[in-house]
């Protein structure tokens, strides 16, 4: 749902979060205008949660980061726009210092999207072209009923996307060079 009484922030959104009314609604903005959702279902967390586990156990291994789920992110210097990937993913160089208990005051390298009722593709596409046009290097979009992922990327100020169907695996790329999961893993248990 969108809400478009006024231009919010990132501070807005922090403040509203933390009010007893909201304790089951994600907030996210994009240049200014606030959206909300309810808490996903089981597929969705399911996956979302299948997909962290896969980035920690290679990211503990390597020591090159962390791992976030549903967690803020916003860009560096920019404070109408906020996204929560379902999964993300920050190299150990770009991570802000010290650790606090606010949002990312960045975007993720990797953003995960796990697509669910409650929203849909072309609005997962347009959360890719933030997080791309914002710092993120890599964007999944996860669309369960398919066993398919979109892999989106930023090239020369050019997004482009191609789809990586069930028998087929993913790469972490430049990101997380070494890094590979196959969808049938993902989609083993759905």
């Amino acid at each position: 749902m969108i809400v478009r009484d006024r231009v919010y922030t990132v501070d807005d959104v922090w403040k509203l979060s933390q009010l007893p009314e909201n304790e089951h609604k994600f907030f996210y903005l994009i240049d200014g205008e606030l959206h909300y959702m309810s808490r996903p279902g089981r597929l969705h967390g399911l996956i979302a949660s299948l997909i962290a586990h896969f980035f920690w156990a290679y990211v503990l291994e390597k020591d090159i980061g962390e791992v976030t789920t549903e967690t803020g992110y916003h860009p560096t210097g920019i404070k109408t726009t906020l996204l929560g990937p379902d999964v993300g993913f920050v190299r150990r160089e770009r991570l802000p210092e010290p650790v606090i208990d606010h949002y990312y005051p960045l975007m993720p390298d990797i953003a995960v999207e796990v697509l669910s009722p409650s929203n849909t593709l072309p609005e997962l596409r347009r959360k890719a072209e933030v997080y791309l046009r914002h710092g993120a290097t890599l964007v999944w979009l996860v669309n369960p009923s398919e066993k398919s992922v979109e892999v989106w990327r930023l090239t020369d100020d050019e997004l482009t996307s191609e789809t990586v169907g069930p028998a087929g695996a993913l790469s972490g790329e430049s990101v997380l060079p070494g890094f590979t999961l196959d969808l049938s893993r993902l989609f083993a248990r759905i």
